[in-house]
């Protein structure tokens, strides 16, 4: 009997359906309006691929722009690949759902932002009240500062 629902597991799995919905939507037919997403994501994770020069320059994490320019976006039910320009430089990437840390579309105030294994131990500790369509990552996402990705 010490079977007990993973909820964090399941909220997490539930989050990354959501990234890929909308990155599905997004390949399909375009960013709307003045949407525009901060991606950020774990270089070291399995599945991830990027070319030498970046995983030097981001040995750990990485966050990517989806906004003006961006090409051959796919999205399968493990993650995404897409062609960003780093310097008049395109480089196609290969990013897991698993990988990715932080997702933000600062034109909405929308955030999510996805713990790692070892802080799983820190989810327990958040109150069982919190709603189910404001999950506690929501409120993490927010404090992401746009200042720190800029050069």
């Amino acid at each position: 009997m010490a079977r007990s629902i993973d909820y964090g597991n399941l909220m997490h799995r539930a989050m990354r359906g959501l990234i890929q919905t909308v990155l599905t939507d997004v390949a399909e037919n375009g960013l709307p309006g003045n949407h525009h997403f901060f991606i950020t994501f774990d270089t070291t994770a399995e599945g991830v691929a990027i070319a030498d020069w970046l995983h030097s320059r981001y040995p750990e994490e990485m966050t990517v722009v989806l906004q003006h320019w961006f090409d051959n976006l796919t999205v399968t039910d493990e993650g995404f690949s897409v062609t960003l320009n780093f310097g008049n430089q395109p480089e196609p990437l290969v990013i897991p759902f698993d990988a990715v840390r932080t997702f933000v579309d600062p034109s909405v105030e929308f955030g999510l932002r996805f713990e790692s294994h070892s802080d799983d131990d820190d989810e327990d500790e958040e109150p069982e009240e919190e709603s189910p369509e404001e999950p506690p990552a929501t409120r993490d996402a927010e404090i992401v500062s746009l200042d720190k990705f800029r050069k």
